[in-house]
């Protein structure tokens, strides 16, 4: 049986991260690349920039926002970029976590 998880009292910090999170989920285009590094795993960027029928500089800039928000994870290997998504951070927003702090009974 699971346990309930203790209340937790947010600060304007932790909602802030949320807000970015959601921000960078708030867009068609970065919800196709994440879905995209699902689907392949780690992509280097000009084959995620070909998948996505983008131009790497468009892409860049939708990679920054994922990569800030914590969604992706980047690796080099000498010039070029491999990109994954990052499934414990993707996960942690599909939680409990945030549903414990929007109901009045306390946890899911």
């Amino acid at each position: 049986m699971k346990q309930p998880q203790a209340a937790i009292e947010p600060t304007d910090a932790f909602f802030e991260q949320y807000e970015a999170k959601f921000k960078a989920l708030a867009e068609s285009k970065r919800l196709r690349i994440m879905h995209e590094l699902t689907r392949r795993g780690s992509v280097c960027v000009c084959d995620l920039a070909d998948a996505m029928g983008m131009a790497q500089s468009k892409l860049s800039y939708h990679l920054k926002i994922l990569l800030d928000a914590e969604l992706i994870t980047k690796e080099s290997d000498g010039v070029w970029n491999y990109y994954s998504l990052n499934h414990a951070e993707v996960n942690r927003l599909l939680s409990d976590e945030l549903c414990c702090i929007f109901r009045r009974s306390g946890c899911c």
